[in-house]
């Protein structure tokens, strides 16, 4: 096991800066061994992700602290962004060595190095971290009326009752077509828009609108066309100036890797006059798809076959999608969207990513890439390569999926505070800053179970999907899951990046997985005392900049406590912009019983706040604020 004292990545003592670096930097290393074992040399190695180059840096003995050796050096990051793995060796006079890695000191076998991410500094646009996101799904939303789904595409079903569930049901081809629909619309997110704004809203995120034969509408048949089910592009173009003029802006889902099997490009049904590539090898659309042979056999996302995949390496796709003027990319970013969430962009190629980077920052400088990626982006490997996303050339940042996880996990009682810090902590120290704070922090969405059900342990992810249409919480497990929701979504609001509401989720919505978590909002029977919380976090989190660009420390001091800091000093917050000093901490308890700590004065984390408090009583699940105006040197009530 790794001795902190030796070398510790995260402590500027032996490394600086702190975390990943813009490209060119020189970072310092520092070595501290204990004097008795003998060690005489420190070599750090590194080793490049992207090129293979292996080098070594001699780093001298420079003095002594205390019983240990020191022995320092500057490494210069590469002038062109990279991975960097780096891990050290130590020799003995009698040329005996042994190597250093986060597992410790061992023979040099199955080394595990750590790693610094050089990236390229880019203008990530500050207004994405600085608020709130909203996402909603547009078909159960809200409806204004009942539509006729006479001649639009697919075989599609109106549920009359607002108040009914989704159907989940296989056809007789065993596919589940997703064909039942609520008319939730566009004019009907503009008429909340409002509420949305109260609320404090300042993102939405728009799961697919684009003309489609299923409600989620991520098989796609038109991307030129919003669906009619939900209005017309005059009737998006509105919404966004409407948004706009409330300080919300619209991020749209792009869904570029497959498209629908009744698309006006693969027309299976032949619902298209356009010949379709299903249709004929003629089609100006053959060559988007796979096929092994025509007409029968072809790739499809994940093998289903109603999601043909696309090759994003036709040409003739990229330039209807990214190079053309009037690109899908380029088009709606001048209708009024204010950035594009990309849906499985971990099967995208490199190069088409940043291709769609480019593009919008030539149509529209202050838009935002996001990325659905489930992992750690900075070193995600997908079909065998690792990805660059994280290099400043990519995406400005992702949906928080990591720390989802470990938020469940802590409030569910998988995870102890220290499992939670880890993976805040790999994160802040993998990811550039200006991606780091603008993660999109999500705690439910359209992908998985109603955050309510998993905090309760009732999912239904180990029954058979034929039961969640009944998967109902009784008050007990209702009561208990809002509690650990609002202590979870309070430590969201104290945390670096966006905290993201999944709509519905705030009024008390339940549900397992698809299609159950994506019913109707209970327009009327929300459960306002959430709502209400929702919305003083919210408030409380916008009110202050020290919740939002304040530099971030986790500190764990018992295994079920969660203790986050947030420091502004010397006139600058954590991405170097003007900002008055402060500090602040927040911390929660998932114990049963009321905690009491005493504060560690040896942290200089803590280090502010220890001449007004050295001791706390956590109550279960009730946040503690202490907060730190340096410019009054007083306790400022939150």
């Amino acid at each position: 096991m790794l001795d902190p004292f030796v070398f510790d990545s995260r402590s500027e003592s032996c490394k600086k800066p702190y975390g990943a670096v813009p490209c060119g930097t020189a970072v310092s290393y520092t070595v501290r061994p204990l004097h008795r074992e003998g060690w005489s040399r420190c070599v750090l190695v590194t080793q490049r992700e992207f090129s293979g180059q292996t080098a070594e840096l001699e780093l001298p003995c420079t003095g002594q602290d205390g019983d240990r050796n020191r022995f320092s050096g500057i490494f210069s990051a590469p002038a062109e962004p990279e991975l960097v793995w780096y891990w050290f060796r130590l020799f003995r006079e009698d040329g005996s060595s042994i190597l250093l890695d986060r597992s410790g000191y061992h023979g040099g076998e199955n080394v595990q190095s750590w790693q610094l991410t050089v990236y390229e500094e880019s203008s990530t646009p500050a207004w994405f971290g600085c608020g709130v996101v909203y996402q909603i799904f547009p078909d159960r939303f809200c409806r204004l009326e009942l539509p006729d789904p006479a001649g639009m595409v697919g075989s599609r079903t109106i549920h009359e009752n607002w108040s009914n569930l989704p159907d989940w049901r296989p056809d007789a081809q065993g596919e589940v077509r997703n064909c039942d629909f609520f008319g939730g619309s566009l004019q009907g997110i503009l008429s909340k828009l409002d509420d949305l704004a109260d609320f404090g809203v300042t993102v939405l995120y728009l799961n697919p609108v684009f003309e489609s034969a299923s409600n989620h509408r991520y098989n796609t048949a038109d991307y030129r066309a919003i669906d009619p089910m939900l209005g017309t592009e005059d009737d998006f173009h509105h919404l966004c100036q409407e948004a706009k003029r409330r300080g919300i802006r619209v991020i749209l889902d792009g869904v570029f890797n497959h498209t629908g099997s009744q698309s006006r490009y693969f027309n299976a049904d032949g619902f298209y006059s356009d010949t379709g590539a299903a249709q004929s090898p003629d089609s100006p659309y053959y060559h988007w798809y796979s096929f092994h042979p025509w007409p029968a056999d072809y790739d499809a996302w994940w093998g289903i076959r109603t999601l043909p995949a696309v090759r994003e390496d036709a040409p003739d796709y990229r330039d209807f999608i990214i190079r053309g003027q009037d690109s899908v990319v380029r088009h709606w970013l001048r209708a009024g969207a204010s950035g594009w969430r990309l849906d499985v962009a971990d099967e995208l190629p490199d190069d088409f990513i940043g291709e769609i980077r480019t593009a919008m920052e030539e149509t529209a400088p202050d838009s935002f890439l996001l990325g659905e990626v489930w992992e750690d982006v900075s070193n995600k490997v997908a079909y065998g390569q690792l990805r660059s996303y994280a290099l400043g050339h990519s995406l400005d940042s992702a949906m928080n999926y990591p720390l989802r996880n470990a938020l469940l996990n802590f409030f569910t009682g998988k995870g102890t505070s220290e499992d939670f810090a880890r993976t805040v902590r790999s994160l802040h120290e993998n990811y550039p800053p200006q991606m780091f704070y603008a993660l999109m922090n999500l705690v439910g969405s359209h992908d998985r179970a109603r955050v309510l059900n998993v905090l309760a342990g009732l999912s239904g992810e180990n029954a058979p999907k034929e039961t969640w249409r009944t998967l109902r919480l009784d008050q007990a497990h209702y009561d208990m899951a809002k509690r650990r929701l609002k202590a979870m979504f309070a430590l969201v609001c104290a945390l670096p990046g966006m905290p993201t509401v999944y709509y519905g989720d705030e009024a008390g919505m339940q549900g397992a997985g698809d299609p159950y978590n994506r019913a109707t909002f209970p327009w009327g029977q929300e459960d306002g005392e959430l709502t209400d919380c929702y919305r003083r976090l919210i408030a409380r989190r916008r009110s202050d900049p020290i919740w939002r660009r304040g530099e971030l420390s986790v500190l764990t001091p018992h295994p079920d406590v969660i203790l986050v800091v947030r420091r502004i000093e010397n006139g600058r917050d954590a991405l170097g912009k003007k900002a008055r000093n402060g500090a602040a901490f927040f911390a929660i308890s998932r114990s049963q019983e009321s905690i009491t700590l005493l504060l560690d004065s040896a942290n200089p984390a803590l280090a502010p706040f220890m001449p007004l408090v050295s001791e706390i009583t956590l109550s279960p699940l009730l946040p503690f604020y202490f907060h730190v105006n340096a410019c009054t040197s007083r306790l400022a009530a939150l």
